[in-house]
C-alpha cells in the first residue's frame, strides 16, 4: 500500500508480505529513503514507486538494525549510487546479527528472503546533521530500546522518523529484551517531543506523540501478562496468553465494523 501524505513531501510505502514502512522524502535535489523492507516483493514495490518519481535517490537512512528495515535495501537501491547511512550502533547490530537473522527469518520467508543484503556504507556520528537531497536530517542515538540500537532521524522539531521506538495500532516486537531501557526512552521522549510533532513510525500510520504513551501501556501490559504466567511451562503459558485473544479478534472486528458510520 502506498499512501501520499499531504502535509509533507513524504510518501509512506507499506509492505504487504510484512507490514513495515519505508518512507520516501522528496528533497529539492533528490529523494531520501528511510528504511528498506524485509522481503523481495515489498522491496520491489518500494523501488517501483521510486522509479515512478524518476528522481535521483540521494541515500537511504536506517533507523535500526532489525531485518525488516534493511534486508530489502539492496533491491531498492539496485543500480543506484546511493549510500546507506546509520549510526555506528545500528551498523554494528546489522553486521553482527545478519547471519543469525538469516538462519531464523530466511526459512520463515523462503523465496521472499533477499539473498543479497547491503549493510551500512556511511556511519553518522550521534547528534550529527547530514545533508541528503537538499534536506538536513539530524540523528539522535537512543541506544538499546526496542532493538539493540535505536535512533530517531529528524527533519525539524515536528518531523521525526522514529523506527520501532513506538508502533501504531499493531503488536510490537519484544524479543530483544531491553524492556527497562525501552520504557525509560519512551517516558523521556514523551516529555521532550513537541505535541504538534508527527512521528513516522516503522509499523502503522504516522501518528502524533500520543502513540508514545500507548506504547508504554502496551509494553507494561505485555510484561505483566507474561510475569503472571511464569509458574507455567512454555506451552501452557502460550495457551493462556493467546487463547482468548485469538477467539476474540474476529467477533470484535464484526461488532466494530457494524458500529462504524457508513
Amino acid at each position: 500500500m502506498s499512501v501520499n501524505l499531504t502535509n509533507h513531501p513524504i510518501q509512506r510505502v507499506e509492505g504487504t508480505v510484512m507490514p513495515v514502512n519505508s518512507y520516501l522524502i522528496e528533497g529539492p535535489r533528490g529523494m531520501v529513503v528511510v528504511d528498506g523492507q524485509l522481503t523481495v516483493t515489498d522491496a520491489r514495490a518500494v523501488r517501483r514507486v521510486i522509479d515512478e518519481h524518476d528522481r535521483a535517490v540521494a541515500g537511504m537512512i536506517l533507523t535500526h538494525g532489525h531485518p525488516d528495515h534493511y534486508a530489502g535495501a539492496a533491491i531498492i537501491l539496485d543500480g543506484l549510487s546511493a549510500p546507506i547511512l546509520a549510526t555506528a550502533g545500528v551498523a554494528e547490530v546489522v553486521r553482527r546479527d545478519d547471519a543469525a537473522k538469516e538462519g531464523i527469518v530466511g526459512p520463515m520467508m523462503g523465496a521472499e528472503w533477499p539473498t543479497e543484503r547491503r549493510f551500512v556504507d556511511e556511519v553518522v556520528d550521534a547528534g550529527a546533521t547530514v545533508h541528503l537531497g537538499g534536506l538536513d536530517f539530524t540523528v539522535r542515538d537512543l541506544g538499546p530500546g526496542e532493538s539493540g540500537a535505536d535512533t530517531i532521524w529528524s527533519l525539524d522539531d515536528a518531523t521525526h522518523f522514529i523506527g520501532d521506538i513506538a508502533y501504531h495500532d499493531t503488536h510490537a516486537y519484544l524479543l530483544d529484551g531491553h524492556f527497562d531501557a525501552w520504557l525509560a526512552l519512551l517516558r523521556q521522549l514523551d516529555i521532550e517531543i513537541d505535541a504538534a510533532a508527527t512521528l513516522y513510525v516503522g509499523h502503522g500510520r504516522p501518528a502524533d506523540k500520543t502513540v508514545i504513551g500507548r506504547q508504554v501501556d502496551y509494553v507494561r501490559a505485555f510484561l505483566d501478562a507474561v510475569s503472571d504466567s511464569l509458574d507455567r511451562d512454555a506451552a501452557a503459558r502460550r495457551d493462556r496468553l493467546l487463547f482468548l485473544m485469538e477467539l476474540s479478534i474476529e467477533p470484535c472486528a464484526t461488532i466494530l465494523a457494524g458500529a462504524r458510520p457508513a
